[in-house]
């Protein structure tokens, strides 16, 4: 089978990474040892500034994380320049324990209208990016067989069916909106401006403004932005020296609601026919 697979993603913190490798692998075992893999990350945005285009010999395997329950605004501009051309596309979401909402439904639809054949879809959960203790250190081994499973069912879709079908996701159109936390009267809390912090263990090493997907830390004084923060938590966990945090109290709060109402495991929902 002459077929190309495309591993993509936007993965500040790396479990959107890890679930979409995992996935673009064991495909490419399934059906043939000989089938290169082809990575494009596009977290930074350098990457974002070059659309990308794919053919029918295509598979492409796309993940981003859910944020407030959809994709993440600040992709959509970026997602709609990639064009299909009759590729197969299987769309995946991962999420912080919470709930994945409409972010599914909202890529497969992104997709389609882009070219792509949708044949399968996941919605899976990675450690959530305001924590370190909701869904903690997830994916996990019990997630990653999960992974491999659906990528051989993904696989035999693909080298058993004549005409592969496209696939149904659950969601709903129009899409809910965006998820919208609570102060502590009961009123919405808009954390969109909040920012994290720098203390006095920064070292200057510039690690967060290197990995920052917006751009936005300034390289000469980390301790400024100069643009957007999307809350990723990628200068908070990947800092050595834990000199990045949050102390916006609405933040604190909200943040602290979900590590208790949603402490119970999710499982990844899967979606093949």
């Amino acid at each position: 089978m002459n077929k190309t697979i495309n591993a993509m993603y936007f993965s500040a913190t790396d479990t959107t990474k890890k679930v979409v490798s995992g996935i673009a692998w064991q495909v490419s075992e399934n059906i043939s040892t000989e089938i290169a893999i082809n990575t494009i990350d596009f977290t930074l945005p350098e990457v974002r500034t070059k659309p990308v285009s794919f053919t029918e010999e295509d598979i492409l395997i796309i993940g981003v994380p859910v944020y407030a329950g959809r994709v993440p605004n600040i992709l959509l501009k970026y997602l709609n320049t990639i064009t299909g051309n009759g590729a197969l596309a299987i769309p995946v979401v991962v999420y912080g324990n919470r709930n994945y909402d409409d972010a599914l439904i909202e890529l497969k639809d992104v997709l389609q209208l882009n070219g792509f054949k949708v044949i399968a879809g996941g919605a899976f959960i990675g450690e959530h990016s305001f924590s370190i203790t909701l869904a903690k250190n997830r994916p996990d081994e019990q997630d990653m067989a999960i992974i491999d499973d659906f990528a051989k069912q993904i696989g035999k879709k693909i080298t058993t069916q004549e005409e592969i079908e496209t696939v149904v996701v659950k969601g709903t159109r129009p899409y809910r909106k965006h998820y919208v936390p609570k102060t502590k009267d009961g009123s919405p809390a808009d954390i969109r401006k909040v920012v994290p912090k720098t203390n006095s263990n920064c070292i200057d090493c510039k690690l967060c403004a290197n990995l920052c997907p917006m751009g936005s830390i300034d390289a000469e004084d980390v301790s400024k932005l100069n643009g957007i923060c999307i809350k990723c938590g990628a200068c908070i966990k990947k800092c050595p020296t834990q000199a990045k945090y949050y102390d916006d109290q609405n933040y604190l709060r909200h943040k602290q609601e979900l590590e208790i109402e949603f402490a119970s495991r999710r499982e990844p929902e899967l979606f093949l026919t």
